[in-house]
């Protein structure tokens, strides 16, 4: 492409210009050859003829497309040169308010002079996870950047902040450091990260200082190096400080501070624990009051200094310590008010006597004042010979004294830096680390001295480090997408850094002249010249012979060597620092001890770069022996290369963009300088020698397919048409390269295929320009012909009007004779004429009647076509549906017929059980000739009772009659008449009582009767109130509608908020609780882990843990838990204080013993059952040999018998149990109330006797039944087989045979049964015995051991050995009573309950009438004989387990359960089961097993989901089943509330004896958890398919287009195989969501909550990243964002999910798509925008209008007016102050109650979950 072709007409070029450094103009006529002007026309419309020339004026820089202007990353620039940069910054700064630049690897940062809300912790979390470029530049992206290559690579990391003072490098390098904290926080509790941040004020109070650039600039340059661990949490940190300017301490310019601290101590001096250091104002004190003005603008030292000193606190600095370094800061501050006074003509000098500030210096510091005094003014002088001392002038002394004050406060800097280094300092292994550099940058001032030098001379380091580092990646990059590159000339300033430290350096010969005794500054200088003048980078000033120059790879600076040497020896007398190092104050006694003294500890975490101090401490005073200045930074610095080379490094260049410190100000002069001195040029100069602009071989496709041929697009491999492409459009093959993913571009060559695109889209645009102009002009031509022809036609008609009637009234003159003839023909035609209307009249009339008749016929045609087609469709539907049911019925029946055959299968081998109903009938026979006996012997017990009743009268008469003669007999009428009188009184007291009665019962009735009426009229007066009530409510209503409706809103609406609100701090408790229990239950697995240690000794408290989990459920969860509370307390309480609690050490005690003995009882009875198993197998094979059919009926009847033997058991139970109440009851009670209940109990116990013996013949019968059933079966199989017999008879003999023989071998088995069942108890019996004994030796052994220990010990020792075992002994008989005594009082309580209920059966039993008997009786005589068989009870939804079951029951349920084990049956099955189990514990009254249960099931439930913390389908199926065992705790509890929706079988159902309110509440919280877990599940299964489906997936093809990209997407930054998700897979995902949980039985309403909450998230990450983002922010974003919302709100109505408010939470996103979509040029688009963006803040708005950027070039960016109109009517809005959405906020949860239509009786237990100890009730 040649050079007239690039300047062309219409071209803009870049110009020099002394304002603006550049300056833009647009070339008005095209370049040839040999022109030696370009003719311009500048921004202003002003014409310039720019002179170019091939060496003297080249041609000037092109400038960038438009769509070019404002990219994230410079690199992505077409053209790139200074004036590119320079004005993308501009833009991006000034217009878009954007303040970070991408520069290939370097972030460009330039200071706004404002604080900007984008450091929030949301936005800390928005980019945390991202790759570099997904989103716009920030200081956070550059962190997260070294945070994930660390983790990713295993390699350290650095972060390298640079730039001048005032530039934001403190700041920058703080927000660094707050990201590693926030993300990388300690994974312990010692808060490390705190810490980190709080040495940021400190390290600001000590090293920064105002300056005329900045007011809070530091001072000196730190290195600090933050320490990971293996999870990368921070674990420690150390800090290096570089080069403190100490000349500040005691000089500063005019407008500049001294170092805050100093102000700080200053301001809070009016404090009482500061009365001591007497210091007062800051404009007091000479080493502060030098630059003017003490205080700044905005900034408040006293409470500055409040938060240094909290800081120190933080890092653990002593308050001694810190009165100790505010009292060496304040003896600093008067050491400078110290006058000293010149004597002897200026020869020497001295202190005035009495000085207060001299005082107040030795008091504060400890020092001897004579000593002081004397050695300010004097210096000692060591000769060979011997030693004396000088008198020092006053300038001498003044600079000695600056000299020490300087030397005080650097060591007191030092030993802060070690002190904060030690707090920091931690002893665990550092895995790596994250260096943060923070250091000053390329400095020139109009008068330059050392400081200035060794600053350049770090940034010269550094900057030879930059390039070899860019140059490297370019390097990486190519070899990468192998690229042949060539060797790219990059600037190296190795020899500038061998002018300053080779050997005969700069640096050495200042060293050289500092050991020179009489050495000055002039011959250093002059020494420099005779040395380095042939250097290329020194040169000699022409007019000065003490200066020297420079040349820097910024700029060349001249530096004035005055003073070099003075502050390169930095000296200090020997003999002040002795009288320091003699202070009472150990720690102003410690600041200047020897090296070997004050070495700084050592990092003992190992990392793969060794760390030594930045700054090792000075060995001694003496100058002859310490190393200079500048030697120890050259030493530093080498260091710090060294770490810096070892580790991954990351540039932040900071640009300071004006000097007057305005907000949003750009000075282009100071950028331009900042730019060229901090490497962001030289980082585009090495890009522009390569191939700085690249695009992937997809991305290329999108963007410059309107260039390509229809032939070349009709190919299917991509590169390739590109390829072709570019080949066709480029002839040179220099500027281009084809990588393996990406095509690489000469710089420009972006920019000509822009404009080759612009020029192509320009032909289109003027095709179709023109062809619609023309379009329009046709259109425009035929109306106007139009338009003439008819105006033509109207203007001749009236022509010939005019005519026409000129001839009639000529022709009525001439022919008006004809008058006569005229009227009749006229009167002819009026008759014609009115005959003619009339008929026009009826014919149009019967036209429109015809007419309305045909639309009439229509209509009501199109009515019945309405109804006969509806009756169509619906005789359709009904044939269709009668069709499905009959299909359903065809099914259904074949299914049946299945099934039907399968049962007639089952019964085929079934048969004999038809012979067995004859045996039940005959039972029946018998049962109901037992009960005729019964009725029998009852009538003969009541007959005895009555012959009993005549004798017992027979006896009483007999005994009144002999009671009557001996009162005969009796002679003392007194007594015969005191007892008469006795009887009458009885009778009298008896009458009275009956009388007062008989009154209590008329009061009581009469009472009862006005209470009625009372209530009845209660009643009747409330109904008229509740009348009155509603008649003034209605008036109200009608009078004031509105006002109380929208009052009543307002308050339910307050209401409803106030309940969401209390709703989110009670679940984000619950949270919280959660979280905490995960740290408790990780803390502890991590004392689990220390503790197993090799040489442990288990004790007994994790023995009885270990064995709670072993596979022999020997105790309960609870009291598990129990235990391990006790534990727990031992544990925590420690061994002193558990020994004075001896009663919980001997339960403990006790309990371990307890659980021992119970462990080898289940494992000797789990031996039994294993040999009791292999002995049944191995009959079971013995017995092979037999038919299936044979088996089966055994089995079924040896299954009756046992069930009939059990019920035999239970009712035989029950029989002892009711006696021995019984027995109790009559003991208490009186008997004689008592009688007749008794006798009746009797009774009934006799019946229930006689029902058992009953009961025993039937499983007589049974059995023999059995043996008759196999005898038979075994005679049908004999016929069948031995069919050759002679005769019947003979076949009946022989039947007969087998028979008994059968029923001989059966019996022999039944005995043999019962022989082996008695063997076995007594086994068990003995083995019983046998344990228990064996546990009495152990106790006697153990008892015979602590004899043996006593024995041993002193007399003393063995009564206090003796006491303690007495009182264990006794602590453990009364914890063996109270359990006694506990389990008596539940047996009692449960014997009372079982006699209540045994007395209500008689009482039913009395009440049946004897005509039913009779009845009955002889329904069952006319009956024929059948067996007698039990009917099964009820199943009444209980479900019994005994107490050992209960850890079998949750690991079968719960712990080992898979949701897919029971998929096919009930939703939340496990939730009934433990319903079911709760219901029965109820029925029985037992609380422990209910408390047991439950919190067995609720621990359980919580070890399911820790193990399972990140499976969706678990977490779903739990929390569908503690949602509905919540539900069923409500609906089963009896409260009326829970009870509407219950049938009447759900209420017999309910709870009788409990309520679980409380575990109700235990059981929510949990549903709660589980909820919370399930949305982080799913969030993270989401999050990051969110941005890529959203905001970058094409769901419209081919409308966005794709823009030049830099760093965005380059292969240095991303990780390989990042996955790239559409929307389907979004949706594929909420499907699988839904399809889980609707599987699980989810309630609608949580699943509706869930996928409300999802969305947020959703909403939140989409529009984040979008505020974030400019790359998005696009017309065509906003179109396929609204089709993306638009596909998900259709799924929410698929799914029904529409109610949920889902859709709602997305309205920020669409407003956002709305305002991409919407127009922003005029008023009336902002007012439009202000109107229809409702729900988003103002500064969200702005910020997308801000980020807007048009894809294409016809677009239009959005004005900085336009912006600030939005500003201006947006003000009066009160938006949170926050940018992003919290996308981690979650919405409240609320469980509904939701009552199942399931009856409990109805559940069925799949036999995989193998709960066969499980009893049905």
């Amino acid at each position: 492409m040649s050079v007239c072709e690039l300047y062309s007409r219409y071209t803009r070029v870049w110009i020099p210009d002394q304002e603006e450094v550049w300056r833009s103009a647009e070339i008005i006529k095209d370049y040839k050859e040999g022109d030696k002007t370009l003719h311009l026309k500048l921004e202003d419309e002003s014409v310039l003829e720019y002179p170019v020339g091939p060496s003297s004026n080249p041609m000037p820089h092109l400038r960038n497309p438009d769509i070019l202007v404002g990219e994230n990353d410079l690199t992505a620039l077409s053209y790139l040169h200074e004036p590119a940069v320079l004005h993308n910054l501009k833009v991006r700064f000034l217009e878009s308010n954007h303040i970070y630049t991408y520069c290939g690897i370097v972030l460009v940062a330039i200071n706004p002079y404002e604080q900007m809300p984008i450091y929030g912790e949301d936005v800390i979390y928005a980019y945390s996870g991202q790759n570099m470029g997904d989103m716009d530049p920030h200081i956070f992206a550059v962190a997260e950047e070294a945070y994930k290559q660390m983790a990713r690579d295993e390699k350290n990391q650095s972060i390298i902040v640079s730039g001048e003072s005032g530039a934001g490098k403190t700041v920058s390098a703080k927000y660094a450091m707050r990201y590693f904290a926030t993300v990388g926080g300690s994974a312990s509790e010692t808060n490390v990260e705190e810490k980190v941040l709080a040495s940021s004020p400190i390290m600001e109070a000590i090293g920064n200082a105002k300056t005329t650039r900045n007011d809070n600039s530091s001072r000196f340059g730190k290195y600090i190096q933050i320490g990971f661990d293996k999870r990368y949490h921070i674990i420690g940190a150390n800090m290096r400080t570089y080069l403190l300017e100490k000349s500040r301490v005691v000089f500063q310019a005019e407008d500049e501070r001294n170092y805050h601290i100093f102000y700080q101590l200053c301001a809070s001096s009016n404090l009482p624990e500061f009365s001591d250091l007497s210091l007062t104002q800051a404009e007091d004190f000479f080493y502060t009051c030098q630059g003017g003005e003490t205080t700044i603008d905005g900034v408040d030292d006293a409470d500055d200094f409040e938060k240094t000193r909290q800081a120190f606190t933080l890092l653990g600095v002593k308050e001694s310590h810190q009165m100790s370094i505010f009292k060496i800061i304040a003896s600093i501050l008067h050491l400078g008010n110290v006058p000293i006074q010149s004597e002897r003509e200026g020869e020497s000098s001295s202190l005035p006597k009495g000085d207060e500030h001299l005082n107040h210096f030795c008091t504060l510091l400890g020092l001897e004042h004579d000593q002081m005094e004397h050695w300010l003014c004097h210096r000692k002088l060591v000769t060979t010979s011997e030693t004396y001392v000088k008198t020092m002038s006053a300038q001498q002394a003044v600079n000695a004294k600056n000299a020490l004050a300087k030397h005080i406060y650097a060591q007191l800097f030092n030993w802060i830096v070690q002190h904060i280094n030690k707090a920091l300092h931690t002893t665990s292994k550092q895995h790596s680390f994250i260096g943060v550099l923070d250091i000053y940058g390329f400095e020139t001032f109009e008068i330059n001295s050392f400081e200035q030098f060794c600053i350049n001379y770090a940034n010269e380091k550094l900057q030879q480090q930059f390039n070899s580092h860019v140059f490297k990646l370019e390097q990486e990059e190519y070899m990468k997408e192998q690229i042949p590159w060539t060797l790219i000339d990059f600037y190296d300033n190795q020899p500038c850094i061998d002018l300053i430290e080779a050997k005969l350096g700069i640096l050495d010969l200042l060293d050289e002249e500092c050991k020179v005794p009489k050495g000055t500054d002039q011959n250093w200088a002059q020494k420099l010249y005779d040395r380095h003048t042939s250097c290329q980078h020194f040169k000699k000033p022409r007019m000065s012979n003490v200066s020297f120059i420079v040349v820097h790879f910024a700029d060349q600076v001249e530096y004035q060597s005055d003073g070099f040497l003075e502050k390169n020896r930095d000296t200090v007398y020997e003999e002040q620092i002795n009288i320091l190092k003699a202070s009472k104050y150990q720690l102003v006694a410690d600041l200047f001890q020897d090296d070997k003294d004050a070495v700084p500890p050592t990092p003992a975490g190992k990392s793969k770069v060794n760390v030594r101090p930045a700054k090792p401490a000075l060995k001694s005073a003496n100058k002859e022996h310490k190393k200079t200045v500048g030697h120890q930074f050259r030493n530093s610095l080498h260091l710090l290369m060294e770490t810096l080379n070892a580790t991954t490094p990351h540039y932040v260049r900071c640009i300071k963009p004006n000097d007057e410190k305005l907000s949003f100000s750009f000075d282009p002069k100071r950028a331009v300088q900042q730019l060229r001195a901090c490497g962001v040029l030289e980082t585009i100069r090495i890009s522009a020698a390569g191939y700085p602009s690249r695009w992937t071989y997809h991305d290329f496709f999108n963007r410059y397919r309107v260039l390509m041929k229809k032939k070349d697009l009709a190919q299917n491999d991509k590169k390739l048409i590109c390829k072709t492409l570019l080949e066709n459009l480029v002839k040179d093959p220099d500027k281009f390269q084809f990588g393996r993913t990406k095509i690489f571009f000469r710089a420009g060559q972006v920019a000509y295929l822009e404009k080759l695109r612009a020029d192509k889209f320009r032909a289109a645009t003027i095709m179709i320009q023109k062809t619609v102009r023309g379009w329009l002009q046709r259109l425009k031509y035929q109306r106007m012909k139009k338009a003439a022809v008819t105006i033509q036609r109207y203007t001749r008609g009236h022509l010939a009007r005019r005519l026409a009637d000129n001839l009639r009234k000529t022709k009525a003159a001439v022919i008006f004779q004809k008058q006569y003839r005229m009227i009749r023909v006229y009167r002819g035609y009026q008759r014609i004429r009115r005959a003619a209307v009339t008929i026009q009249a009826f014919t149009r009339g019967m036209f429109d009647r015809r007419a309305y008749r045909e639309l009439l016929l229509q209509h009501k045609a199109t009515v019945i076509q309405k109804h006969l087609r509806a009756w169509v469709a619906r005789k359709n539907f009904a044939k269709f549906r009668s069709a499905a049911v009959v299909i359903q019925c065809y099914y259904r029946r074949m299914k049946a017929r299945r099934e039907l055959k399968l049962l007639k299968i089952e019964a085929r081998t079934a048969e004999h059980f038809k012979k067995l109903s004859v045996g039940m009938e005959n039972k029946v026979v018998q049962l109901q000739r037992k009960i005729d006996e019964q009725n029998k012997e009852q009538k003969d017990l009541k007959e005895q009772l009555a012959a009993s009743a005549v004798t017992h009268a027979a006896e009483v008469e007999k005994l009144q009659k002999e009671l009557e003669k001996k009162r005969q007999n009796q002679q003392d009428d007194n007594q015969l008449t005191s007892l008469q009188e006795e009887i009458e009184h009885l009778r009298a007291e008896l009458a009275r009582a009956q009388d007062e009665r008989k009154t209590i019962e008329d009061t009581y009735a009469s009472e009862k009767l006005q209470l009625q009426q009372r209530i009845s009229d209660l009643e009747d007066e409330n109904t008229n109130l509740k009348d009155e009530k509603e008649e003034l409510n209605s008036k109200m209503i009608l009078r004031s509608e509105g006002d109380v409706s929208q009052s009543a809103v307002k308050e339910n609406v307050q209401m409803q908020k106030e309940l969401e609100e209390e709703r989110a701090r009670h679940q984000n408790l619950v949270k919280e609780y959660t979280r905490l229990e995960q740290r408790y239950d990780n803390l502890r697995e991590e004392v689990a882990i220390i503790k197993q240690t090799p040489g442990h000794r288990r004790n007994p408290s994790n023995q009885s843990s270990l064995e709670s989990d072993s596979n022999h459920p020997s105790i309960s969860t609870s009291e598990i838990g129990d235990t391990e509370d006790v534990i727990m307390e031992v544990e925590e309480a420690g061994l002193e204080k558990a020994a004075m609690d001896m009663t919980l050490f001997l339960k403990l005690q006790k309990r371990v013993r307890e659980l021992e003995l119970e462990r080898k009882k289940l494992q000797n009875q789990l031996d039994k059952k294993e040999q009791q198993e292999s002995k049944r197998s191995q009959a079971i094979e013995a017995q092979n040999d037999t038919s299936a059919d044979r088996d089966t009926d055994i089995a079924y009847n040896n299954l009756k018998r046992q069930e009939l033997e059990s019920e035999n058991k239970r009712l035989k139970n029950d029989l002892n149990e009711l006696r021995k109440a019984i027995a109790d009851g009559t003991g208490e009670d009186n008997p004689d109330e008592e009688s007749n209940r008794y006798a009746l109990l009797l009774n009934q116990l006799k019946t229930a006797n006689e029902e058992l013996e009953v009961r025993k013949e039937e499983v007589l019968i049974l059995r023999t039944q059995i043996v008759n059933s196999a005898q038979q079966k075994d005679a049908e199989k004999s016929v069948d087989s031995e069919t050759s017999w002679a005769n019947s008879n003979r076949e009946t003999e022989q039947d007969d045979a087998i028979e008994a023989y059968h029923g001989v071998c059966e019996a022999n088995r039944l005995l043999e049964a019962q022989l082996q069942t008695q063997i076995r108890e007594h086994d068990e019996e003995v083995e019983a015995m046998t344990s228990h004994i064996e546990a009495l030796q152990e106790e006697l052994e153990k008892q015979q051991q602590v004899l043996l220990q006593a024995m041993q010990l002193s007399p003393e020792a063995q009564i206090e050995l003796g006491l303690q075992h007495e009182i264990t002994r006794l602590t453990n008989e009364n914890l063996d009573l109270k359990e006694l005594l506990e389990k008596s009082e539940k047996n009692e309580k449960k014997l009372k309950k079982q006699l209540k209920l045994y007395l209500k059966k008689v009482q039913d039993f009395e009440a049946v009438s004897p005509e039913i008997v009779q009845t009955e009786r002889k329904q069952h005589e006319l009956s024929r004989q059948v067996t007698v068989q039990r009917i099964e009870k009820d199943f009444q939804g209980m479900l019994e387990f005994y107490k050992e079951d209960e850890p079998l029951l949750i690991r079968n349920l719960i712990l080992d359960l898979k949701p897919q084990l029971i998929s096919g049956t009930v939703p939340c099955l496990p939730a009934y089961i433990l319903f079911m189990c709760i219901r029965h514990a109820d029925y029985i009254n037992d609380d422990q097993k209910v408390h047991s249960l439950l919190t067995s099931t609720i621990n359980g439930i919580k070890k399911v989901l820790k193990k399972h913390h990140d499976d969706f389908q678990m977490t779903s199926f739990w929390l569908s089943n503690s949602s509905r065992l919540l539900h069923c705790l409500k609906q089963y509890s009896g409260d009326e509330g829970f009870m509407n929706s219950n049938s009447s079988k759900q209420n017999e159902h309910c709870l009788r004896n409990f309520d679980l309110t409380e575990y109700r509440q235990v059981l929510s919280d949990l549903s709660i958890q589980i909820y919370q877990q399930l949305i982080k599940i799913s969030e993270g299964l989401l999050q990051p398919m969110i941005v890529s489906a959203m905001l970058e997936s094409e769901s419209i093809q081919g409308l966005s287009g794709v823009k030049p990209t830099g760093y965005r997407k380059r292969s240095s930054s991303m990780v390989d195989g990042d996955n790239c998700y559409n929307l389907e897979a979004v949706i594929r995902q909420l499907n699988a969501f839904h399809g889980v949980m609707c599987d699980h039985g989810l309630d609608p309403e949580i699943i509706q909550q869930v996928f409300k909450q999802l969305f947020y998230m959703i909403n939140a990450v989409a529009l984040n990243n979008l505020l974030l983002r400019k790359d998005v922010c696009s017309w065509s974003t906003g179109m396929q964002l609204r089709y993306n919302i638009s596909q998900l709100e259709e799924w929410l109505r698929g799914k029904n999910l529409h109610p949920s408010g889902a859709a709602q939470t997305m309205e920020p996103l669409i407003q956002a798509a709305q305002l991409l979509q919407l127009k922003k040029k005029t008023q009336e688009d902002a007012e439009a925008i202000c109107s229809l963006c409702t729900v988003l803040t103002t500064g969200q708005i702005v910020k997308i209008l801000n980020l807007y950027t048009p894809v294409n070039e016809f677009e239009e960016r959005v004005t900085v007016s336009f912006i600030r109109s939005i500003q201006a009517q947006l003000q009066d809005r009160s938006d949170p102050p926050q940018l992003l959405l919290d996308s981690k906020y979650m919405f409240p949860v609320l469980f509904p109650f939701n009552p199942s239509a399931i009856t409990l009786n109805t559940v069925h237990i799949p036999a995989s979950l193998q709960l066969d100890f499980l009893n049905r009730v």
